[in-house]
């Protein structure tokens, strides 16, 4: 009796969904789409994307409402609006990738000669690792300066980032302010890139040069994020001595440039913009901006290393944000 029961109350339920009645059609269409209907009223998300995708997409087309938005539209809906900007002189700002706050003028004036003494076991490690490199480099792109900055930059915006990253972490990890050296960490990262970005306005990387810095990033950023773990100091004293490499490089460009080696081209546009450079301004003075920007990051990571060599930690002492 209650076998039966069942099966009524089973037949009740499915008895609507099973035998409704479908569309008239004729020959194999027919069976077709009388048993298809009946299917996707038992298993609606697996038949409808096959059975009914045709006539959802005609409904879809014949009855989109009239005030449907659209990808323009959408920016609007959401409340962002890219805000238009505007020169000095008034005309539009054309750069997406900074804005006319993130500009200034280089302090060239910074000294180029500085070098720390390495004495410790950690400096001397890390001195000679730069070394090594230097060599390799130097061997390897000969007087192609402007090739050999675009490696340059590509190996040099990685350490900030990775330092900022991993102090973005402890910071959250142990509920403590980092003192602005994550900030001051992003905005090196951030300017080490910008050179790149100007660097690709001077000349292109050829396909086997695009090959090694991706083999080197790919090495390097993980060498270094290890190697930050581990040490700190040793870290920011290895890229202070990076920079002091740096300097160096851009100091022999700036040679092959006065002594006419190397064509003295008009500045890019947007190395004009980001250094705030005059309109007439050629390639040397992108090179010394450069190289002032490389001297300023000698110092700061070569601070940050003594800091740690002090015993204290970074957030301890204030970053030297906007150090330019």
């Amino acid at each position: 009796m209650s076998s039966r029961m069942a099966g009524a109350t089973l037949l009740r339920h499915l008895g609507p969904r099973l035998f409704a009645a479908a569309e008239p059609a004729s020959g194999l269409a027919a069976s077709a789409r009388g048993v298809m209907p009946a299917a996707t009223r038992i298993f609606p998300a697996r038949m409808a994307s096959t059975a009914a995708a045709p006539h959802a997409k005609q409904e879809e087309a014949t009855e989109k409402p009239q005030g449907a938005t659209t990808p323009e539209q959408a920016v609007s809906y959401w409340g962002i609006e890219p805000r238009k900007l505007v020169k000095d002189d008034g005309t539009e700002w054309p750069w997406f990738c900074f804005r006319p706050w993130d500009t200034y003028r280089p302090d060239t004036s910074i000294d180029v000669a500085k070098h720390h003494e390495p004495r410790a076991l950690p400096d001397k490690v890390a001195y000679l690792i730069v070394r090594t490199l230097r060599a390799g480099s130097d061997l390897f792109f000969q007087r192609r300066h402007a090739s050999h900055a675009l490696l340059l930059e590509t190996v040099a915006a990685v350490p900030p980032m990775v330092g900022g990253v991993l102090l973005h972490l402890r910071s959250l990890r142990r509920f403590e302010h980092s003192g602005g050296w994550i900030r001051a960490l992003m905005e090196e990262a951030e300017n080490e890139r910008m050179h790149l970005m100007t660097f690709m306005e001077v000349t292109q990387p050829l396909w086997w040069e695009r090959a090694l810095v991706l083999a080197t990033q790919g090495v390097f950023f993980n060498a270094y994020f290890v190697g930050y773990l581990v040490s700190p100091k040793f870290a920011h004293r290895f890229v202070g001595y990076l920079e002091e490499e740096a300097v160096h490089s851009y100091t022999e460009y700036l040679k092959d440039l006065e002594a006419g080696l190397i064509e003295n081209t008009p500045a890019p546009a947007i190395a004009i913009d980001y250094w705030r450079l005059p309109a007439d301004a050629r390639l040397k003075d992108v090179v010394t901006a450069v190289r002032a920007d490389e001297a300023h990051h000698r110092d700061a990571n070569h601070y940050a290393s003594d800091i740690h060599y002090q015993g204290m930690t970074l957030n301890q002492t204030p970053a030297p944000l906007g150090y330019h």
